[in-house]
């Protein structure tokens, strides 16, 4: 299997992050009885937070694509610029859906070509009632056949949004989510290991990889001083994610 552990985009090894970011995990009480069921969310708000995972200044020139829940993602802006951004909803290789998860990523030129394709396919594989299990073995058949291939140049994807809402434990059987703070941006790895760049285990200051194989990344996270400026700064986004969904909320330190 290719995606070790996958973020989005959510396996930093987070175990023991809650005191180093800001985590607000899913109670019972938020809990919804559709819990495999995704909302569309309000494509103002959600082109804003999609492209708060872009740095300021290549925001005007990127395109969006917005989730229709009954057909996939479709377009919302278009950019010039070759950077494309989401809000991915469906992390594939787990073996359940839920309808809480929110990670704005923006991807290059070439990722939009290569590493996008295979969430604007989830996507739709959702859309038409696929279930999660049967999601997750078509990517990995895909994977496999090499559909779903390397990038074929350096490039980058930016995850510097002030939140996101994802698994932070790599278990593939664990259901919890949670809301945290972790700007970063994660350079295309296609190969390579941990062993290769002498990473040490994540979460770290440090270059880490994830997800070894075509589409595996080497991540850097984003300084202290740097996301307190990304929260600061997305202050309006924040209020308004919180006052869409309280679980979007980040739990004060």
């Amino acid at each position: 299997m290719y995606r070790k552990c996958y973020i989005s985009f959510s396996c930093f090894v987070l175990i023991g992050l809650t005191g180093l970011f800001l985590v607000r995990p899913l109670s019972a009480a938020q809990s919804s009885p559709n819990a495999g069921r995704l909302e569309k969310m309000p494509p103002e708000l959600e082109t804003r937070f999609a492209l708060s995972a872009l740095p300021p200044h290549l925001r005007d020139g990127a395109s969006v694509y917005l989730l229709d829940p009954a057909q996939g993602y479709v377009s919302g802006k278009q950019g010039t610029n070759g950077f494309s951004c989401i809000v991915e909803r469906t992390e594939w290789n787990r073996a359940h859906f839920t309808n809480d998860v929110y990670t704005p990523i923006c991807y290059d030129a070439e990722g939009t070509k290569i590493h996008l394709k295979v969430w604007l396919d989830v996507a739709k594989l959702r859309a038409t009632g696929v279930s999660a299990s049967d999601v997750k073995k078509e990517v990995e058949r895909r994977f496999k056949d090499k559909t779903y291939g390397p990038p074929g140049k350096r490039g980058l994807s930016y995850m510097t949004a002030p939140i996101m809402r994802t698994y932070p434990n790599p278990d593939l059987a664990e259901k919890t989510v949670v809301t945290m703070s972790m700007p970063h941006v994660m350079y295309y790895a296609p190969g390579v290991s941990p062993k290769d760049i002498g990473a040490a285990p994540p979460p770290s200051p440090y270059p880490f990889i994830l997800d070894e194989g075509p589409h595996g990344y080497m991540i850097q996270l984003i300084g202290e001083a740097e996301k307190a400026k990304i929260l600061a700064d997305q202050k309006s986004l924040l209020a308004d994610l919180c006052a869409y969904r309280s679980f979007l909320c980040l739990k004060p330190r």
